[in-house]
């Protein structure tokens, strides 16, 4: 049922990024959120310009055709299959989410080339077997993978846990597989963030975690990471831009190969 007195984590992100699937009450918490750390919105953003970022260099330097994107959220501009479908049209991307209202927006998201496919999968982070198992409809598991986790591994709260979780899913996929995960950290703005998420785990959302930058890199152990390896979102690949100019941002992100 959906529920618009009480606020949603999606609703909220989808706020932030200047979305309109959102309501009055996401909106109030989200700035509530944003009185802790007004960086968030800016935070955000550069998640979503990883995202793009990360798809572009999976294309078109790593050959990658085939995406597995869990908690994809609620859909604003450039959708993983968007970015992926500009730069070749066959490419194949299955999204995952549990979330109801999502899944009401899933028709907005299945709009694939007819070269090539995406398909929604109704699921659990915490049940990668039900992922693979249904994603393997619509993608070819015997080809490279690429499995992007955006803001979705702190919904794990415990770390090993969450660990097993992507060792789970990487195990399922082949050789020449890739992993992209960004993730919420108390390497910027500790104090703020921490009294943030402890402010967000109160107001009826999923609960969720900060992690620090180590913590973020156990999830890549069983993978190559790609340089710059682990770093704020805003600090992976830049575009052309003075390094002057960046800053650092709340999340952390990088991109691994399995060997």
């Amino acid at each position: 049922m959906l529920r618009t007195d009480v606020s949603h984590s999606a609703r909220i992100w989808n706020y932030w990024l200047g979305g309109k699937d959102n309501y009055l009450v996401d909106q109030e918490v989200g700035e509530q959120i944003l009185s802790f750390v007004p960086e968030l919105v800016r935070s955000a953003r550069a998640d979503r310009q990883f995202l793009a970022r990360a798809v572009q260099f999976l294309v078109r330097e790593a050959g990658i055709r085939q995406f597995l994107d869990i908690g994809t959220g609620l859909p604003t501009v450039d959708n993983t299959h968007e970015v992926a479908q500009r730069l070749d049209p066959t490419c194949r991307i299955a999204y995952v989410d549990n979330d109801p209202l999502v899944l009401t927006h899933a028709h907005a998201l299945l709009t694939s080339t007819p070269e090539g496919a995406t398909a929604y999968i109704d699921a659990d982070v915490h049940d990668p077997e039900k992922i693979l198992q249904m994603a393997a409809r619509t993608l070819d598991f015997s080809q490279p993978v690429a499995i992007t986790m955006l803001g979705i591994v702190n919904f794990v709260l415990d770390t090993d846990e969450a660990q097993a979780i992507v060792h789970r899913l990487l195990d399922g996929l082949p050789s020449g597989s890739y992993l992209a995960i960004s993730h919420p950290t108390t390497e910027v703005d500790a104090e703020a963030m921490t009294e943030a998420v402890r402010f967000w785990n109160g107001q009826g959302s999923a609960r969720m975690t900060l992690r620090t930058r180590e913590e973020v890199l156990r999830f890549f152990d069983k993978v190559e990471l790609i340089e710059p390896g682990v770093v704020s979102c805003s600090r992976w690949r830049p575009d052309a831009v003075s390094r002057d100019e960046i800053v650092d941002v709340t999340h952390f992100c990088g991109v691994g190969k399995k060997p």
